[in-house]
């Protein structure tokens, strides 16, 4: 593999199958990963016979340590450096809970999955990162709008205070790659009609990835640790 080459999490469906997809268009190579074996090998060999780019499928699960190592080491074996990572694996835990009803453990599984997660895959690939040339590289938090402090409401207390601990570990991974030359951002899709957005969502799939995909790519390489929708930057 010796053209642009991006990992993106939890990609076997919705924003991050279609991430995959819009990366591929743009004639990077792509190696997605997913905690399901079965159903990631699927989504890749779909996206295979859809474009012409290289994908491959990795075996990982962000709250695994023994698998985010295994899949780095194979990784590793694939690529000689990263130009990209979308850590876009999460969970949506608590649709219809407020802070004073959420139990402890539902606030723990959400940071184990949208905040810890997403700094320990970080951690992992940036060796590869730091290889990009030229680069910078960059790393692409998937946030959310309901992570954000200006405008917090009362719903969904462990998804969204889980967001906002995301957005804080995009600040504090710009601040302390920046001389790797590494960027990193966070990005709010908007509400999308994924499995996890559910069917009255007002996005489709291909709208939320396409910020992503443009953070990913096109978005100017002088700003890192900001908050983005829409390629426009957004407040915390």
């Amino acid at each position: 593999m010796s053209a642009k080459t991006a990992l993106v999490t939890g990609a076997y469906r919705g924003l991050g199958m279609e991430t995959a997809r819009q990366l591929l268009q743009k004639g990077y190579d792509v190696i997605l990963t997913s905690r399901r074996g079965p159903d990631g090998k699927k989504s890749a060999e779909i996206l295979a016979q859809e474009t012409k780019g290289n994908i491959y499928f990795v075996v990982m699960d962000v709250n695994d340590s023994s698998l985010l190592a295994s899949a780095a080491e194979q990784v590793a074996g694939l690529v000689d450096h990263l130009d990209v990572l979308v850590n876009n694996a999460g969970i949506f835990p608590d649709p219809s809970k407020t802070i004073v009803d959420t139990p402890p453990e539902m606030l723990r599984d959400a940071f184990e999955t949208n905040t810890i997660g997403p700094l320990l895959v970080a951690r992992a690939f940036t060796p590869l990162l730091k290889k990009a040339k030229p680069g910078p590289a960059r790393i692409i938090n998937v946030s959310s709008g309901m992570g954000a402090l200006a405008d917090m409401g009362n719903s969904c207390p462990a998804y969204s205070i889980s967001k906002t601990a995301l957005n804080a570990v995009t600040r504090q991974l710009a601040a302390a790659l920046m001389d790797d030359h590494i960027i990193v951002n966070s990005v709010c899709p908007g509400w999308c009609r994924t499995e996890m957005g559910g069917p009255n969502a007002p996005r489709t799939p291909e709208e939320g990835a396409s910020g992503i995909v443009w953070l990913a790519t096109d978005a100017p390489t002088n700003v890192t640790g900001k908050f983005w929708r829409d390629r426009q930057e957004i407040s915390w």
